[in-house]
């Protein structure tokens, strides 16, 4: 499995290499390139976020795609991939806030989506505090917010962090223990 990410990965960089920023396409140039990736990425968060309702990881991808089909482009894999983070980051937060409505009375007829990768959706409620909280980190320290939209809403790692954001993994892994212990104070 590792071997057609590692094509894409190496697709996708030789894409950045071979154009000026500017001619860098939309979606629908990067999204063959990158979905292994991608994938991954949302299966991981999906996985670390078990517990309610499901969303299919072919579905929240869909979904990424559908959200960034109208974008005018990207300067860059990394653009796109922090881009990715924070469409995923709004994504489950949207879902987890249609899930509590429907916990309080809403009368929408659920349709299940097949997946063999189906996760569930864990603690709504960690899930909007963690975004309200995020939005307050913004308004003091965007590229916390950035790493935390990241490490946490998209699953990346240290070092997609990094590449994502355009900043060196040290860099990440300072400002992502700053922003935790941020959070824990925020969240309690």
């Amino acid at each position: 499995m590792e071997a057609p990410s590692t094509a894409a990965g190496a697709a996708a960089d030789a894409l950045d290499s071979q154009r000026p920023p500017a001619m860098l396409e939309a979606v629908g140039e990067l999204m063959p390139l990158l979905y292994e990736e991608l994938r991954r990425s949302a299966h991981r968060e999906r996985r670390r976020l078990s517990g309610g309702d499901t969303l299919a990881t072919t579905a929240l991808v869909s979904e990424l795609y559908v959200r960034l089909a109208n974008s005018p482009g990207f300067n860059t894999r990394s653009h796109f991939l922090a881009v990715a983070a924070i469409a995923m980051r709004r994504i489950l937060v949207e879902r987890v806030r249609a899930q509590m409505r429907l916990k309080r009375g809403g009368d929408q007829q659920r349709v299940p989506l097949d997946d063999e990768h189906d996760v569930e959706v864990a603690n709504e409620t960690q899930v909007l505090a963690v975004n309200d909280a995020l939005q307050d980190l913004a308004q003091q320290s965007p590229r916390l917010a950035e790493i935390v939209e990241c490490r946490f809403f998209a699953g990346y790692n240290e070092r997609e962090t990094a590449e994502a954001l355009g900043l060196s993994e040290r860099t990440v892994q300072r400002d992502w223990a700053t922003a935790r212990a941020w959070l824990k104070r925020e969240l309690g």
